[in-house]
């Protein structure tokens, strides 16, 4: 089965569609339960075992807690896809960014290493499964706008890669999908919707199916441990 942290409309619920295909049950995991009937609801019209889980991946022990209720639900974990909305407060010109803002944004480094803790001992052990992530392109290219969540992807894009290197000699995968540009039904596309200078960036819309069908081969080829989608405006 497949564990889903930072579940939502987008890339989160495309990727579960995707491993449901392949005969994956899926557990999902998001901040708050008001949209889990409708992801369920979707799960089951498409023939997958699913259920939903409530839990901020940014606290160690609400995230804790809901690894605990899938395990026991489904009674073990094969892959996690770790893929929480960045935090939109830490964006804003590079040159103002602060101590305070920096430190924020490296929390949400923390807490996808604290992701990968919680399920690499299982994986290690059995040789099998493995971890994916979704970040952004400005790990890789310098974007002054997004200010801290530059540090954010850049992050966790080094322990996404690091750990391909480290596991792979084990049996475990570990790869990153690197997203420039808006994933279309997401949270920060509907967002830029409403207000389109948020980020100070232009970007066309990417389908969040196909870059499900990109995790799904990142994974399942085992080999390379980053794929690459760049839509920005030049």
């Amino acid at each position: 089965m497949i564990l889903i942290v930072g579940a939502g409309p987008g890339l989160g619920m495309s990727v579960a569609q995707r491993f449901g295909k392949e005969g994956y049950a899926v557990a999902l995991v998001s901040r708050s339960a008001h949209r889990h009937a409708g992801y369920l609801e979707a799960l089951d019209a498409a023939g997958v075992d699913a259920a939903a889980f409530t839990a901020d991946a940014m606290d160690s022990h609400s995230l804790q807690h809901a690894i605990d209720a899938v395990r026991k639900h489904f009674g073990r974990i094969d892959v996690g896809y770790y893929g929480p909305a960045a935090v939109m407060s830490i964006a804003g010109d590079i040159t103002t960014l602060d101590p305070a803002a920096a430190e924020e944004s490296l929390r949400g480094v923390v807490a996808a290493v604290e992701f990968g803790s919680l399920l690499l001992p299982e994986l290690v052990e059995r040789g099998s499964g493995g971890l994916l992530f979704a970040g952004g392109l400005s790990s890789v290219v310098p974007m002054p706008p997004l200010g801290g969540m530059a540090l954010w992807a850049a992050g966790l894009r080094n322990y996404a890669v690091t750990l391909h290197a480290a596991l792979a000699p084990k049996g475990v995968y570990a790869g990153t999908i690197t997203i420039g540009g808006l994933i279309d039904r997401g949270d920060i596309y509907q967002a830029m919707q409403a207000n389109p200078d948020m980020l100070g960036i232009e970007a066309a819309t990417l389908n969040p199916d196909e870059l499900a069908e990109i995790v799904w081969r990142l994974y399942s080829d085992r080999k390379e441990a980053e794929a690459v989608v760049n839509v920005l405006a030049a």
